[in-house]
């Protein structure tokens, strides 16, 4: 894709994210949520999941009905596209119903089935990151700079994050416990708001697991695009199984899959 189509892409993608903050900023106080998963653990969704990602879908077709969209609460449609959007209208929909400000809205643009561009907005934090090609930026009050990972290459050191360490079991609980043991320090409960702290240098490695691709899509361009290093835990670049294991070096992320000791 050249380099002026990209620019009008990533434009594109800013001005959904503005959308999505007027639904989703005037809609966090209610709190009410159903539950997707009756029966099992608890799967959150709001009334400004749904309504964000319509916004956004209205918009897409409008602007470009060739297009396909992929999204959270409504699903695939246009999936032969050479262009597919990815939309998560609200990742960290617990932080969102509980009135935590780390909830963030995560867009992507897959090109023949390949993440290019990777947008994550944290509106309650006026936080937008923004990564495709080889620059990343962040975009905060007001203001606008080039953001890169830490730099940091080794796991004694690093500053690691997941989510829930309770969403683990079995052998991946195992190999969470070994990673954590060798990590440096370990943060817990910020969803894609860590992937985004660690394209912007405060976080050095995040490990997750039973991610779907609306939750991944734009994290790749994203950390990519500002030196990381993103594969599963075996070191692969297959996510079919949803592990998500993101470094802010390839010497780190070469360290974080032997800890894990899954390959």
């Amino acid at each position: 894709m050249d380099e002026n189509r990209i620019g009008e892409f990533a434009a594109f993608a800013v001005e959904l994210a503005a959308l999505v903050r007027r639904v989703t900023l005037a809609a966090e106080s209610d709190g009410a949520a159903e539950d997707k998963n009756e029966g099992g653990a608890f799967d959150p969704v709001t009334a400004a999941d749904r309504g964000a990602e319509r916004a956004m879908r209205e918009l897409i077709a409008e602007r470009y009905p060739e297009h396909g969209v992929n999204g959270e609460e409504f699903g695939l449609t246009r999936g032969e596209a050479r262009f597919v959007w990815t939309l998560d209208p609200i990742d960290g929909t617990r932080a969102f119903v509980c009135g935590l400000p780390g909830w963030t809205t995560l867009i992507a643009l897959m090109e023949n089935g390949r993440p290019t561009l990777g947008l994550v907005d944290a509106p309650r934090l006026d936080e937008l990151y923004l990564g495709f090609g080889g620059a990343a930026r962040l975009r905060r009050g007001g203001e606008e700079r080039a953001i890169a990972t830490s730099g940091c290459a080794r796991l004694a050191e690093a500053r690691l994050s997941t989510t829930d360490p309770f969403l683990f079991a079995g052998a991946e609980a195992e190999a969470f416990a070994r990673l954590r043991g060798a990590a440096r320090l370990t943060r817990f409960g910020f969803d894609a708001y860590a992937y985004a702290r660690l394209a912007a240098g405060s976080i050095d490695l995040v490990a997750e697991s039973g991610l779907k691709t609306h939750d991944w899509a734009a994290l790749l361009p994203l950390i990519r695009a500002a030196g990381g290093t993103v594969g599963n835990w075996r070191g692969e670049e297959d996510f079919s199984e949803g592990q998500i294991l993101a470094a802010a070096t390839p010497a780190l992320f070469e360290q974080a899959v032997a800890a894990l000791g899954m390959a």
